[in-house]
């Protein structure tokens, strides 16, 4: 009995990996090509008689409410000229962005073909690294100077859960997220399990988008971080239906396990301090990996469906 088991098993592995090695090489041959605007070089290096033309190129970076006088002295300013330095020296050649870029952009137009390239222009945002990536129809914008590496010194005071992520191989990871938010529809958020699917669909987009990403990398843990989750699922899985938290609406919750945090607040001083943060979020990745693995529901359709209508029908057991 176990071998015929562990035979269908071997054949849907092998049927799978056929399907998702057939769905890559249609991607490819997509082959958009992109250029990277390198706006925090334009703008870091230019001279006061060049920021007219400058303006003209780019209006949209330039807020009306300031003056040429306040560019001006942002030209001038010492921390925005070593800002400009420190993004040549991590960034010397563009085709450093542009590859894992466009990869990202062809499995958009795949599974999404009315989708259009936009314009990816990188600047420097004084290191706003609440607004990484911001994603319109037409602009993506990349502040290239919250990813010059967690332990860079211009970091030094951010908390390290928040840092950690500054990383070059999370620039895809954050654009995938923030075009996730486009493609997600969900008629409500109230309850955690609401949460939890939510930030599970965009876990899963990024599965989709991002197949030469670790889950690590997906989800913004370290690996340690992931082993953590994965080893202790079952027992996260417990400690929210003994405590009926799935369809909660306390308004806590979300800072508990949903949003970003150095640890998660389970209130169990043996458990909070080596946990991960966000475990909500994680326990939402495998309740939505979980529907899809047992449901014939296309990719685009999952996205927009009800929470509840994904968690009835996810047959969803924790790792033991």
């Amino acid at each position: 009995m176990k071998k015929s088991v562990l035979l269908v098993l071997v054949v849907f592995l092998i049927i799978s990996c056929k399907k998702e090695s057939s769905i890559e090489s249609e991607i490819a041959k997509i082959n958009m090509d992109i250029s990277v605007e390198r706006f925090d070089q334009f703008f870091g290096n230019a001279n006061e008689s060049e920021l007219p033309n400058l303006k003209k190129a780019y209006p949209f970076m330039f807020a009306e409410k300031y003056t040429d006088s306040f560019w001006i002295e942002k030209l001038n300013d010492t921390i925005h000229q070593e800002l400009t330095s420190e993004l040549q020296k991590a960034y010397p050649k563009d085709i450093q962005i542009e590859e894992e870029i466009e990869l990202l952009l062809n499995h958009l137009k795949y599974y999404f073909p009315a989708f259009h390239p936009p314009r990816v222009i990188t600047y420097s945002s004084n290191v706003d690294y609440r607004n990484k990536v911001i994603i319109t129809d037409t602009i993506a914008l990349i502040a290239l100077d919250t990813y010059l590496g967690k332990d860079h010194h211009f970091y030094d005071g951010i908390q390290k859960f928040i840092k950690k992520n500054f990383e070059p191989s999370q620039i895809t990871v954050d654009m995938a997220g923030e075009y996730a938010k486009k493609y997600i529809f969900q008629p409500q958020r109230k309850s955690l399990l609401d949460e939890m699917i939510y930030f599970g669909k965009q876990l899963y987009f990024k599965d989709i988008m991002l197949p030469n990403k670790t889950e690590a990398e997906r989800i913004a843990y370290t690996a340690d971080e992931l082993k953590w989750a994965q080893a202790n699922e079952q027992y996260i899985w417990r400690y929210f239906i003994e405590r009926e938290l799935l369809f909660s609406t306390d308004s806590k919750l979300p800072n508990r396990f949903i949003n970003p945090a150095p640890f998660t607040k389970f209130y169990l001083e043996e458990i909070d301090t080596n946990s991960p943060g966000r475990l909500g979020q994680y326990m939402g990745w495998q309740i939505v990996k979980a529907y899809m693995n047992n449901n014939e529901t296309p990719f685009e359709t999952m996205l927009k469906m009800k929470s509840d209508d994904i968690f009835n029908n996810s047959k969803f057991k924790p790792k033991k």
